[in-house]
This record gives structure tokens, sequence and C-alpha cells, in this order.
């Protein structure tokens, strides 16, 4: 049954103004809320060009190819009354999604947390083999969430995948908080931390609005676990609690090394209770994602004629583009499509100059009260100079793989060009392999080089890896890559393997 707190909450926004949009007086609900070496292989690298200077802040951006679905793109199996709090993730030809819902039959009685895929955004998004969405993660009775779980967040890094998730143990004031779990493959959960939530309120300030923590949006960057959520409980929250914070680690549970941001930036704080100082946009419900073309992160959240984009420098000091809008109907917050790593998704047929971006939203109160029918909206940003620069450009082109000036193919992978011998073997390692080569690669030195019956291992910590010709131990994530490339490996010992250099992995 639905909690009262659930139900339809009055909504109130401003227009978006030329350089920004005005604050939500939306209501969270109860556990939701509402509205290298150059020169290997041959050739030698063009030199170098000096870093570009600072973009200006507040750039206009150029949007087209707006597209919707005509209908819902995903619900819950019969008895379940909503459904909202998308997250999605492109994982290799797969759309895959995890929302908020809740089944009759999923105990204990309260928010559960659903999956589905689909090869298209317009789905519909079903369990695998066609059956309807299943519950992934119901409450954990005795545990900080134990009648509800919600607000899914979901990465994959490596071979591991997380969600965050807003967890409460009933409906009592300020019951929110976050949890982490763990998984293989996105369907079966083990909590982590002990089943301990990983960040609570602050409890900086009381407001009318007892929602507490929770709505997280994670992503993952240069080795660190970023978390922004919502806390209305945040001294620099609202006057109605609405606003969005951000805290960082290199551990995907924040027990540790912890930063937040603060007025002048990324700061080290002793926990994840640490005093929420400054909020980066005022909204309920918003969604984070990195933009590798833009150099910058972008913040999802709602306002009245849509999901704004809004732009933050890496460090969330600036604002390096104005804001872009999806238009259309909504009645609570976005879900952003995404990498694995919480990366905006590459245009296929215009990686350098195109970012598609795409959203799941609830449309209509349903019934019960609560947000549901979710439906797909989207645009693309036009005009982007996504290569313009070497770093971002390898960002941009991470997985891709194309022809080399050598009848070879350059492989994009770890911020670095590796060159490999055959065309099956960079085939299987990439998620993209495109038959012209774009000449922005040109500008980017070729780390090693990955010849036809390189020297191969195998050891029990470590897994497969591949010697390349720069002496380095590259893990490889494919067997059947190493199998293309004529590479028997041999068993080694893990000290042994530890004597190579590392290089970064190869495969997806």
């Amino acid at each position: 049954m639905v909690r009262a707190l659930r139900g339809a909450t009055a909504l109130a926004f401003a227009a978006i103004a030329v350089a920004g949009c005005t604050s939500s007086a939306a209501q969270p609900q109860a556990e939701g809320a509402g509205p290298n070496r150059p020169g290997i292989g041959g050739d030698q690298p063009a030199p170098e060009a000096p870093p570009p200077p600072p973009r200006p802040s507040n750039q206009p951006l150029t949007t087209d190819l707006g597209r919707e679905s005509g209908a819902t793109v995903a619900a819950g199996g019969p008895g379940a009354p909503y459904n909202y709090g998308p997250a999605l993730m492109r994982d290799g030809a797969l759309n895959r999604m995890w929302w908020c819902s809740q089944y009759p039959g999923a105990a204990p009685p309260g928010d559960d947390i659903l999956y589905g895929e689909a090869a298209g955004l317009d789905g519909p998004f079903r369990a695998p083999g066609g059956a309807p969405p299943r519950a992934v993660l119901s409450g954990a009775p005795g545990g900080f969430d134990g009648v509800h779980t919600c607000d899914p967040s979901v990465l994959r890094v490596g071979g591991t995948y997380y969600l965050y998730y807003t967890g409460a143990a009933g409906d009592h004031a300020l019951g929110n908080s976050i949890g982490l779990a763990t998984s293989t493959d996105g369907l079966t959960w083990t909590r982590a931390n002990g089943g301990r939530p990983i960040l609570n309120p602050a409890h900086d300030v009381h407001r009318d609005n007892t929602y507490g923590a929770g709505q997280p949006a994670a992503v993952f960057l240069d080795g660190w676990f970023y978390l922004m959520f919502t806390d209305t409980t945040g001294k620099a929250a609202g006057w109605n609690g609405a606003g969005q914070f951000i805290v960082r680690s290199r551990d995907p549970a924040f027990a540790g090394g912890i930063e937040t941001v603060g007025p002048d930036g990324f700061l080290q704080v002793q926990n994840t209770q640490a005093p929420r100082t400054r909020s980066l946009v005022d909204a309920f419900s918003a969604d984070l994602m990195w933009v590798d073309a833009l150099a910058a992160f972008a913040i999802a959240h709602e306002t009245q004629h849509g999901t704004t984009l809004t732009f933050w420098d890496r460090e969330f000091r600036t604002n390096p583009y104005l804001p872009a809008l999806i238009p259309g109907p909504w009645q609570e917050g976005p879900g952003l499509l995404r990498q694995p790593d919480g990366h905006a998704p590459v245009s296929a047929t215009d990686p350098c100059g195109r970012v598609p971006l795409d959203v799941v939203r609830a449309t209509v109160i349903g019934e019960a009260g609560a947000p549901t029918n979710l439906r797909h909206f989207g645009i693309d940003l036009k005009g982007i100079d996504g290569c313009g620069d070497v770093p971002r450009m390898l960002a941009v082109l991470d997985g891709f793989a194309m022809p080399s000036p050598l009848r070879t193919m350059d492989l994009v992978t770890g911020g670095t060009v590796v060159r490999v011998d055959r065309r099956s073997v960079a085939g299987e390692l990439a998620a993209r392999v495109l038959d012209t080569r774009l000449p922005q690669l040109d500008r980017a030195p070729v780390a090693a080089h990955l010849r036809s019956g390189a020297e191969a291992f195998r050891s029990t910590a470590f897994g497969l890896g591949v010697v390349l010709d720069d002496g380095r131990l590259w893990p490889v994530r494919s067997a059947k890559a190493l199998q293309l490339n004529g590479s028997v490996p041999q068993a080694i010992t893990d000290e042994r393997w530890r004597t190579y250099p590392a290089g970064s992995a190869l495969g997806r």
C-alpha cells in the first residue's frame, strides 16, 4: 500500500532563464522525490599542440533531433501502482534500467527496485527472456532499509556493478539514508558496508520537510566515485529542503578519503556526514553524468518545461556552458542514459561533434496518487568540439577501434592508443569499430603495439594478460581476443605477474 507521504505534491517552477533556472518547490516523498611512448609501430606522431586556452564560462549550446516515445516504455507487472526514479545504463548493445515501484509479492510491503532491459530506449523494458520486470532489491527487515528501497543509481566499474539507493525502515521523520549493494550481473545484489548506510542526513538544519538524505546519483571518473544526493537537512539546502550535494572518494563505499564540494571546490572532510555547505542546483530527484566531449559534469533536473541540464567544470567551480533543455511533460525526476561508468554515451555517427542526451521520466500521477508512466525523451547537442585537444579526444573515443595508417588497427583504451595487428582482435577488444579512420586520431601517439602471437599469461589473482612491445603486461578481459591473436596464455605465479610493469586493461 502506498504510503501517505507519497501523494501528489504541488509543484511550482519558474521558466528557464537565459543563464540558468530557478528553484523547485517540490516536496520529496518519504522514499522518493516528487516532482607514452611516441613512434611505436613505425609512424611518428605529429608534435603535440599546446593545451587550448580555458573556455569561457556560459557558452551557448545548440540542440536538435528532439525525440520522445509515443507510449510508456516501462512498467511493473500486475499490482505495481507506481513507476519512477529510473537509472539507465547503455551496457554494450543492451539498454538496462532499474527503477522504483512496488510488488505485492516482494516482501516486505514497501518500495522495491525493479529491473528491465530493452534493445531500444522506447522499450518495452522487460526482464531477461521477456517476462515482466522483476524486483531485484527489496527491504531488509531490521536494517536501515527495512521497508523501502528506491531511487537507484547504478555503475559498472571493472566487473562489479554498484547500486546506490535510498533506504528507509519506515515512514518516520528523517528516516531516509543512502545504501550500497554490489553485483556481478546487475540482477543479484549483495548489500555492502555490512548492510549499514553509507550516507545519513547531516542534521545541519531541521526544516518542515523531513525527508532526510536520498536520491543518489553516482559517477566514476579518474578513479573517483562521485555521489550526488538530496539532503533536506543540509545547511545549504533551500527553505523547502531542495538542493543537490556532492561527495567523492576512491572507495565506492565512501568509508574514507572523502571530499565534498565547498564554496571553493573540493575539500577533504572526515566522513559523509560533514556539513553540507554548498548546493549545486536547487532541485530534488536529479541525475548526474560526466560528458567527456564537453569536459564537464551535467546535472539533469526538472524545471517548468522539461528536464534542464546544468553544466559544471570538473571541480564544480564554474558553469562552462549555458543550460540545455529536454522539453516535454514530467511528474518526477529524470534518469539519464549513461555508459556503465556514468559518462555520457558517444554518438555513433559523429563522436567528436555530437552528444546524445536521453532521459526517461515519469509523466503522470497515477491512480495511486504517485508518479508513473515512464517515457523516453531526448535531444542531441551539436557542433561540439569534442576532439579539440588530445586528452579529451582520447576520452571521447575510448573503446573505439579504427584503421591505422599501417594497414593495422588502432584501439583507443585507457587514455592511450594501442596498435593491433589483427582486425579481428581489435574488434573483440573494442566497443565500436569504425571502417574509416578519424583524422583527429593522427595527433595522438601510439603507446604500444599488440603483435600477432604476443606472449600471454594467466595468473590466479590477475586473470589474463598480454605483453605488448612496450614491455608492459596489459590485462585482457576477453579470452577470445587472445585466441584470435594466436596468443596461448602460460600459467604464471601472481608474484611473477607483479614483476611486469602494468598496462591498462584491454577489452570492455
